[in-house]
């Protein structure tokens, strides 16, 4: 199903996706009575590209902008290797600019996803299929547009709203509380059209909206709203929890690393949105960063991956859990093969390449001094950083792209339970969803009997964060959960450090691109930039 939904996505790529830069693209240069998408199939691939344009970002500069910029990653440079501009020491340090390469791409990659959105509204409000099929289509179509604009509202804060195509006046920004309205409203009147998840269209609906995707991006939101709004609504973030767990179709998986191993797909029960991947580009580039290069013939892997991108002490040290299986997915210590159930096979160390030494993989960052950011490169120094296997290593991954085929979920039912359990803390009501009053430490006990840790005998906002920490490392939503427990400032110093963190507040926002500004001079930067 995966390769089938990869393909369709990418059959139109001959579209061009245009970002705010381009928006008076007119849309009969696209399309003429001699190339109208006519059959269903032409629709299905040419709504492909909402979903080839997301895969193609998120994996990489989008994650780097929620991960890298907090305590759960970090990539150093390697005595000058991966400094590449300082980029990614600015995104620690909280230092960037507004040219930044991410902050730019990510702005051209989300307006032009949106822009592509209103692009295939209109071509679907001018073709000749049924008003059923369009109803669907168009639905389908703005569920998306809804995601590329949460996106760009939590990363970027006061963006413009463009909901037509083509475009006559270059737009101004809206304020982050408008933007929010926005898509609230535009995901609420989505609700009663999105298609439900059952046991028989699982595979069918793997990847796109659904009703559980709306109830679920809205939690988010509300969860969130004190920081985009400045009012509060834990009330309705439960509300919509249990939305999503009053559907019986979803449900915790028994083996945590199912979710992202390099098979997932549409049978992982409690995905409620992922990006597909293959080993093709885009591609899931998680592992080719994150593992550490000198293991891979012992993984049974035949590519080189790079050695920069690891964790920091602080963040591996929340795995402190007795009996966690999550704990297992970051490689510390004396390495040695896996076995067939992917545990350590201590008859089989792995040594550095041409001596008798075992590989051993430190916690401690260790800069070198007077290098910003830089822990060297010898093979003591390559050793430095606890790495993830969360992403498991993909035997099949070739070395022309160096790329796995592990989907990468973006909403799942643990979120959605340990989000109730927040808001609740935070002040709603605890509700009973399928005959269970669930309380927070229910619901946070439910997460921990499924990685096999003890269980909790009480619960607090500081002990949940730790455990969204622990749950959902590595999943592109540390940013967001650092803003919102007013943490995203707390600096972590590395040893050796010459660098100290910008700790004002505008950094909780990215700016507007130095280029879009230029080319729109109707768009205004945000606060501190």
């Amino acid at each position: 199903m995966k390769k089938i939904f990869l393909i369709l996505s990418a059959l139109i790529t001959v579209l061009s996706l245009p970002s705010c830069m381009k928006l008076d693209v007119e849309v009969e240069s696209q399309y003429v009575k001699e190339n109208f998408p006519v059959t269903s199939s032409d629709y299905t691939a040419l709504l492909g590209t909402m979903y080839s344009n997301l895969s193609s970002q998120y994996g990489v500069p989008y994650w780097r902008m929620q991960e890298l910029s907090t305590d759960a990653a970090i990539l150093p440079a390697r005595d000058g290797n991966f400094d590449d501009g300082g980029q990614f020491r600015q995104l620690h340090y909280h230092t960037w600019t507004f040219d930044h390469p991410n902050v730019r791409d990510i702005w051209q990659w989300g307006f032009g996803g949106i822009s592509n959105c209103n692009r295939l509204i209109n071509i679907t409000n001018s073709s000749a299929v049924s008003d059923e099929a369009k109803v669907t289509s168009i639905t389908e179509i703005k569920g998306m547009r809804a995601l590329y604009y949460f996106m760009m509202m939590d990363l970027y804060g006061n963006v413009p709203i463009i909901d037509s195509f083509p475009v006559s006046t270059l737009p101004g920004n809206q304020t982050r509380a408008q933007v929010f309205e926005f898509v609230e409203k535009e995901l609420v009147s989505l609700i009663p059209l999105l298609p439900q998840k059952t046991s028989g269209n699982r595979v069918q609906l793997y990847g796109k909206p659904t009703r559980a995707m709306a109830f679920a991006l809205l939690e988010k939101m509300y969860l969130n709203a004190e920081i985009y709004t400045g009012k509060p609504r834990y009330t309705e973030a439960v509300a919509m929890a249990d939305s999503v767990l009053k559907n019986t179709n979803y449900a915790l998986d028994a083996k945590y690393a199912d979710i992202f191993d390099v098979n997932n797909g549409p049978l992982i029960n409690e995905t409620i949105f992922a990006i597909p991947y293959d080993q093709q580009i885009p591609g899931n580039q998680i592992t080719r960063f994150g593992f550490f290069p000198a293991l891979a013939p012992a993984y049974g892997i035949n590519v080189g991956f790079s050695i920069s991108m690891s964790t920091t002490p602080e963040y591996y040290n929340r795995f402190n859990i007795a009996n966690d299986i999550r704990k297992s997915f970051w490689l510390i210590g004396k390495q040695y093969a896996p076995d067939a159930n992917r545990k350590p096979d201590l008859s089989k160390p792995i040594f550095i390449s041409g001596t008798n030494t075992q590989i051993e993989i430190t916690p401690d960052i260790i800069l070198k001094l007077g290098k910003p950011m830089d822990v060297g490169n010898t093979a003591a120094d390559q050793a430095k950083g606890v790495r993830s296997v969360k992403y498991w290593p993909d035997i099949n991954a070739i070395q022309a792209t160096r790329l796995n085929s592990n989907d990468m979920p973006f909403l799942r039912l643990a979120d959605v339970m340990l989000m109730k359990a927040e808001a609740i803390l935070r002040g709603a009501t605890a509700t009973a969803v399928n005959g269970e009053l669930q309380t927070p430490l229910v619901l946070l006990n439910k997460i921990r009997s499924r990685a096999g840790a003890d269980q909790a005998t009480n619960v607090t906002l500081e002990s949940l964060l730790d455990e969204r920490a622990r749950e959902f490392s590595w999943e592109a939503w540390r940013r967001n959960d650092l803003i919102r427990f007013g943490k995203f400032e707390v600096e972590y110093p590395l040893q050796n450090d010459v660098l100290t963190m910008n700790k004002d507040i505008t950094r909780r926002i990215y700016p507007i691109p130095a280029n879009e500004l230029k080319l729109n001079t109707n768009l205004k930067q945000n606060p501190g930039y």
